[in-house]
């Protein structure tokens, strides 16, 4: 099993924390996972990139064309980020308007939950809802259960699911 994963935003919307979950279900897995990050200005909004590579890898850096799966939390990081996908990889973009790749407005959902912050989880439950990655709904809830800070672990889940389940409206 071998898949390389982008993952996109902008400081403070979670990119660091959803990674952490996906390779918290890689290593429950027992699966090899390599990460890597780049976030200098991110506390001031700028953009956070973090890739995934999840089997046997030598490097973490993804080439241009190579990543099989992109979560982009933040729009505009489209047209910066869209090189490093296949052409036939997965796009999965936070975003409230038309356009390429699949799209679910994350945050909206976020801001009606009371924490715009939880974007990133919606948008995991809709990747995971698509079979666009290696874990299932199941792992994602127990690596969610281990990470998030014990009062933020319910309406974590509640994101979580709400994205896995926005495929069924």
């Amino acid at each position: 099993m071998k898949q390389q994963i982008v993952v996109s935003g902008i400081g403070g919307q979670g990119v660091l924390f959803l990674t952490r979950v996906i390779a918290q279900v890689a290593v429950d897995r027992g699966i090899p996972v390599l990460t890597s990050e780049s976030h200098g200005m991110a506390q001031r909004g700028g953009t956070v990139l973090s890739t995934l590579k999840v089997g046997n890898f030598a490097a973490p850096l993804i080439r241009t064309g190579q990543a099989d799966v992109a979560l982009l939390l933040f729009e505009a990081n489209l047209a910066v980020h869209r090189a490093l996908v296949k052409d036939d990889g997965e796009l999965l973009i936070n975003s409230d308007r038309e356009g390429e790749g699949d799209r679910i407005d994350g945050s909206g959902i976020a801001r009606k939950m009371g924490n715009a912050v939880l974007s990133n989880l919606v948008l995991l439950g809709r990747a995971v809802s698509k079979n666009a990655l290696f874990c299932t709904e199941e792992e994602c809830i127990a690596a969610i259960g281990k990470l998030a800070p014990a009062k933020f672990i319910e309406q974590n889940l509640q994101a979580f699911r709400i994205g896995v389940q926005s495929l069924q409206q």
